[in-house]
């Protein structure tokens, strides 16, 4: 008997490894297991005397284990989780202890083809119609008794944090729904102002009393309300911010402090949340926090679909440790970062989706050569990924990577400044991604040294003006940035009134735009008042304006300036960075003698071998319409590009002569080989290696644009 059970615990094995490396150590998770087993095999015994652990615990318990006890393991540790829900009651910690040594990884994964979902929510079953006659006098009568409750006490949730954010959220059929709100859609206007304390910002006027006015009456009866909230863009088009309504009387509405630093004026938007009485249409839904009750209007009947409730802040953490791979894994229902990597090295998350959360997907902070590659990212209440390191007084980089992710539809609830990817610090990048349907940016950069190279962003910035599908600002030296072969389309800003491609703000100098598509995009390629950048070799359709030059800083926004001149007199450093001496004399050197090089004034840029078709080019108008503004136009650079473009309807220009000039994006924006373009120095771009590509590391394929 015993030789039979070593014989087939010794087949099982055998199974069970497949195609791992000689040399690996399987431990095996399983929905069936138990902690008792030794999780060496991925199916209970016959007589159930082994098989695989039962707890995620448990198996990090025994990779603990083994590196302490097998320092020299010179295969991979291998933690396999097989199909099934993991309700985690605390987040996955991981430190040192779990992570590789030297050559031997450990790996988290889910086994190939099984679908396992590791949660941090709580699955809500208890649902009853609402019948409380106070409560039901507060809806519109043709949602009573469509509207269902449940104790959230008794199943165990006690605390709901706040409506502002970072708050319990819920999800139906694994979709994101609504916290209670009017309008259902868009917004309301401020209709008027009290100037109580009045403010006047590049001119605008504003109020800072926190008071303001409104027409739609309905907005009245919200008065009554427990816990009433509202959401706006109080000043300007892309700073918003969440306020706990003070009081409402007779259609003034004032908020509580802290009041917005901008003010409020005139014309901007808002929304009111966290309003029971608002709940009319399905999907939406209230908390009352203080009875522990949640209001629900379903899609559908409760229990069709799942009801999931977000309890954890995140999933996973991972610190200081080095040589670790996540993969394969469905993560949802966590309030705030999904997965946080700091000071890692060497760290993937890779194959995964991430999905209904309430935060950043995936926050790397420090470390080195720690990436995200081929997830799913997707109704992220924040960004997609943040990527930070590498050390910018030393021009350290840091390596870390985005590639060949699907990121869409997040900053669900902080609309403003969450990218779907942001590189910070030194020497980033985020390669071959698709992102798309977001408020505001689609990726942001700071720091030196970045790549972003061979993505594809669509539809951002729907919700905002002045912002950008990828943006970055306000500063001298930060420089060696690299943006090229980038496909960037239909972004117009909220209600069109327009925003802007590729954003350098604010005097940013030394970024390089080469090779990059725009199709449908207002203010496609910017650059606002910086130096020593290039746009060159880029392709331009139907874009109103194709640039945007301009030389602020020799007007209204000198005061920057002034603030980063007087620094380097008086510290010797510019924006905390010693530009004048190594390395960054001898990795910039127009960088060296600015401050003897007007150091205001927009020079350096250099505008070659572009192509623009249809659209606008480079005619002056007013400062937000402008293609260059006059004062900027001596200082630049511009040669060899080819354009055709309407001056009322009568063509003007030269013809590129695209293939399909009417749809150049079906034929891959490709030019006849008598391109007069092409004479002129231009260089095909290789529109067929943008965007997502199909490897081992991709969560799923062929990828559903959403």
């Amino acid at each position: 008997m015993l030789n039979l059970r070593f014989f087939c615990c010794v087949l099982f094995v055998l199974v069970a490894i497949g195609s791992v490396s000689a040399g690996d150590l399987v431990f095996y998770v399983s929905k069936d297991g138990d902690d008792r087993f030794s999780g060496k095999l991925e199916k209970p015994t016959a007589e159930r005397s082994d098989g695989p652990f039962a707890s995620l615990q448990q198996a990090q318990s025994a990779v603990r284990t083994v590196r302490e006890t097998t320092p020299d393991l010179k295969g991979d540790l291998i933690v396999e989780i097989l199909a099934g829900d993991y309700e985690l009651e605390e987040p996955l910690a991981f430190g040192p202890e779990d992570c590789g040594k030297g050559a031997s990884r450990t790996i988290w994964r889910a086994r190939k083809g099984d679908a396992v979902r590791l949660l941090g929510g709580k699955i809500l079953r208890d649902w009853q119609v609402v019948t409380d006659p106070a409560v039901l006098e507060k809806f519109e009568p043709e949602v009573r008794g469509k509207i269902y409750q449940t104790d959230l006490k008794a199943a165990g949730m006690l605390e709901y944090g706040s409506p502002d954010s970072g708050g319990a959220e819920l999800f139906f059929g694994h979709q994101p729904m609504q916290l209670s709100r009017y309008p259902n859609e868009g917004f309301v206007k401020i209709t008027g102002l009290l100037n109580e304390k009045p403010t006047v910002l590049h001119g605008i006027k504003g109020d800072l009393s926190g008071k303001f006015q409104f027409e739609d009456t309905r907005i009245n009866r919200w008065s009554v309300e427990k816990d009433p909230w509202v959401h706006g863009y109080w000043f300007w088009d892309w700073s918003e911010q969440r306020h706990k309504i003070k009081s409402i009387d007779a259609n003034v509405l004032e908020v509580e402090p802290p009041y917005h630093g901008y003010g409020y004026r005139l014309g901007q938007w808002f929304y009111g949340f966290n309003l029971l009485c608002e709940i009319d249409r399905p999907g939406e839904y209230y908390i009352d926090r203080a009875a522990g009750v949640l209001y629900f209007y379903p899609p559908g009947l409760p229990e069709t679909s799942e009801s999931l409730l977000s309890r954890l802040d995140s999933l996973i953490l991972i610190g200081d440790g080095s040589g670790l791979t996540i993969r394969g894994f469905l993560l949802e229902g966590c309030r705030k970062d999904a997965i946080m990597v700091q000071n890692g090295k060497d760290v993937l998350i890779a194959a995964s989706a991430i999905r209904n959360i309430g935060g950043t997907a995936v926050n790397i902070s420090g470390g080195e050569n720690c990436g995200v590659q081929g997830c799913d990212i997707s109704t992220a209440g924040a960004g997609g990924i943040s990527l930070s390191g590498g050390d910018r007084e030393k021009l350290v980089p840091a390596g870390h990577f985005a590639d060949n992710n699907h990121i869409h539809h997040f900053a669900r609830i902080q609309r403003v400044y969450q990218p779907g990817i942001s590189l910070n610090g030194v020497g980033n990048r985020a390669t071959h991604n698709l992102i798309a349907h977001a408020p505001h940016m689609g990726m942001g950069f700071y720091g030196n040294d970045h790549l972003i190279e061979f993505n594809e962003i669509d539809d951002v910035c729907y919700e905002s003006n002045d912002a950008g599908a990828i943006y970055t600002g306000r500063n001298w030296t930060m420089r060696g940035n690299m943006i090229r072969y980038n496909y960037l389309h239909d972004i117009e800003g909220f209600e069109k009134k327009g925003c802007v491609g590729i954003y350098l703000d604010d005097m940013f100098a030394s970024a390089d735009m080469i090779g990059n598509i725009f199709l449908r995009v207002t203010r496609a390629a910017m650059i606002g008042g910086g130096r020593d950048n290039s746009i060159l070799n880029n392709i331009f359709v139907d874009c109103v304006p194709s640039l945007h030059v301009d030389a602020r800083a020799l007007g209204w926004a000198a005061y920057h300036a002034d603030e980063w001149i007087a620094e380097a007199k008086e510290k010797g450093t510019i924006s905390g960075i010693a530009w004048n001496k190594p390395p960054y004399s001898e990795r910039y050197p127009k960088l060296v003698n600015i401050l003897e090089d007007e150091p205001k004034a927009p020079k350096g840029n250099v505008i070659a071998r572009n192509i623009c078709l249809r659209g606008v080019w480079d005619k002056p108008a007013g400062f937000w319409d402008m293609s260059i503004e006059e004062k900027a136009r001596p200082y630049l650079k511009m040669e060899d590009n080819t354009r055709l473009v309407l001056d009322g309807e009568k063509p003007v220009g030269t013809d590129p002569l695209f293939v399909d000039p009417e749809h150049p994006e079906k034929a891959g924006f490709r030019l006849k080989p008598e391109s007069p373009a092409l004479k002129a120095g231009f260089e095909p771009i290789p529109f067929e290696k943008i965007g997502l590509y199909q490897d081992e590391n991709r969560a799923s394929w062929p990828v559903q644009k959403e």
